[in-house]
């Protein structure tokens, strides 16, 4: 986009990710003067839409797909035109009873539905009472938890009398999830389902004593109070795209091609602000600076030591169908299968079976995985000729998929076949007959590992939230960011008072959010507006 010839900011933004965006948009909307430099040739970062197959018209969400954590605080206030789609479907996980395929459907819209899935499942109600008890507690924190996600961060204490249940609090920020996991529910399947949203992105096991997985679980329950998993219309591009129409509208510049090289000064005065570009290299000046990177990219650009390299533990593989394929559950409707999430090798001793043979360097030998189709509930990400021809997406996310498994060349082949073999055994027909071709023949399926990751967006060992989750209060261990700073008080601090953190690294970070773009520009507004920081 083009300049305006200044070298002189308010605010530089290191990164056009979508947390990036927001940050700009606040900035730029309070009158500030706001530049965002992107290496990329587009902004997005991971939240982008692509036409991963040529001659294939369907533009698909190629990294990030659903959204949660998007306050519609943010939506509202930064105006941006943009639908989320809720799914009527919650999730389907296929199982073998008594030699017979079955499965369990979670039916958002018809608990009378969902609880009979459950009794044929398991044989009573016990499991379904259980369920609808937990998740009515998970519901009750994240309609006090996700308020406080846009307000300076609340202290342990603070956060647990808002929470307002000792037996709640214990559970999900004190024990390890495994605990209330396997005392609440009896049947393994269930309690795999319900161990999944404890490992997304996260590579760790149900009784981790450094509550990994209880800080995962946490954000992927709380999402706008309810933790409804949504559908971008139009794709996740769409997303990003609103943001940066928003901050472009308010002001702010971006400029895309630009690749940060370092981040000088001492802290006190102007921040300089180094990036090379097609014809150069040149250097801008801020009062703060906003990186929009994960903390190990931030300590190279600032030449400090960086904290231990994070890990990423996941397989990304898009897909798009002729048809959808039939399942081996004679009862299951793949259109409602496949319209929410769709469980595979998912039971709980499944989880921690593949979690072992990861962590011990061995690809495990039943990958677990979740699988959604995009299209059925917004087809609008597909063309004409492809809607005619009854094209569907599929995007399946592989969990322990660690970095370390993928140092051999074949090893993504390795993985990817294992994933899909795992897809096959509950099928009624191979998911190689359901693979629509490209214009050259080949079948219609793309994988990312960790390295790849890592190679094309930048994220340190393929680590999609760019390190380990931080529960949402303010840090008590030796050395945390305590509540001086406004920085500290928004969980955006760095070891410079001049530099923020807005990415997914942040307090309060990970997944499609705007939560710490949101949070960096409120306390940089605080800085801002005070002539003596």
């Amino acid at each position: 986009m083009a300049t305006n010839g200044s070298s002189r900011y308010d605010a530089v933004i290191v990164g056009g990710g979508h947390n990036g965006l927001v940050a700009a948009a606040y900035l730029a909307r309070a009158g500030y003067r706001v530049l965002v430099l992107e290496r990329l040739a587009r902004t997005g970062g991971a939240a982008v839409s692509a036409a991963a197959f040529p001659g294939v018209d369907a533009r698909l969400s190629r990294y990030s797909y659903l959204v949660s954590l998007l306050p519609a605080k943010v939506v509202r206030e930064l105006g941006l035109r943009l639908e989320l789609r809720r799914r009527r479907i919650s999730s389907y996980t296929p199982a073998v009873r008594d030699g017979k395929p079955t499965g369990l459907l979670v039916d958002a819209g018809d608990p009378g539905r969902t609880g009979e899935s459950f009794r044929a499942l398991t044989g009573s109600d016990r499991e379904w009472r259980a369920w609808r008890e937990f998740y009515g507690t998970t519901g009750r924190v994240a309609e006090r938890v996700f308020p406080t996600l846009t307000e300076p961060l609340p202290s342990r204490a603070e956060l647990r009398r808002r929470i307002g249940d000792g037996a709640a609090w214990t559970d999900l920020f004190e024990r390890p999830l495994g605990e209330t996991v396997e005392r609440t529910f009896t049947d393994d399947l269930v309690r795999g389902v319900v161990l999944t949203d404890a490992l997304i992105g996260t590579f760790t096991h149900a009784h981790d004593p450094a509550l990994r997985q209880n800080r995962c679980f946490l954000y992927h329950v709380i999402g706008n109070g309810t933790g409804d998993w949504d559908v971008p219309v139009g794709g996740m591009g769409a997303v990003t795209d609103a943001l940066a129409a928003a901050a472009v509208a308010a002001g702010a510049e971006i400029r895309t091609g630009h690749e940060v090289t370092a981040i000088a000064g001492d802290g006190r005065g102007e921040a300089e602000v180094s990036y090379r570009h097609a014809d150069g290299e040149a250097t801008v000046a801020a009062r703060r600076v906003l990186v929009n990177a994960a903390p190990a990219t931030l300590a190279r650009l600032l030449g400090t030591a960086p904290e231990p390299a994070p890990e990423g533990a996941q397989l990304k593989v898009n897909m798009v169908l002729r048809r959808l394929p039939r399942l081996r559950d004679p009862s299951a409707d793949p259109r409602d299968a496949f319209a929410g999430t769709f469980h595979i090798a998912e039971g709980y001793r499944q989880l921690e079976a593949a979690y072992a043979e990861a962590a011990a360097g061995r690809m495990p030998s039943a990958p677990p995985s979740e699988i959604y189709c995009h299209t059925l509930t917004d087809p609008s990400i597909l063309g004409p000729e492809a809607v005619r021809q009854g094209l569907q997406t599929l995007t399946l996310f592989g969990l322990h998929m660690p970095a370390r498994l993928f140092g051999d060349p074949a090893a993504k082949e390795r993985a990817l076949a294992a994933s899909l073999a795992q897809l096959d055994a509950v099928l009624a027909e191979p998911i190689a007959d359901c693979l629509a071709v490209d214009a050259d023949g080949r079948p219609c399926v793309e994988a990312r590992t960790p390295p790849e990751l890592e190679r094309e967006l930048g994220l340190p060992g393929g680590h999609i939230f760019h390190r380990d989750l931080a529960f949402p209060f303010l840090p008590e261990e030796p050395g945390g960011t305590g509540e001086g700073t406004a920085a500290e008080r928004w969980g955006v601090a760095t070891a410079r008072p001049d530099v923020l953190l807005c990415g997914a690294g942040a307090v309060r970070g990970g997944g499609v959010s705007g939560i710490p773009g949101h949070n960096a520009a409120q306390a940089a507004l605080e800085d801002l507006a005070n002539p003596a920081r």
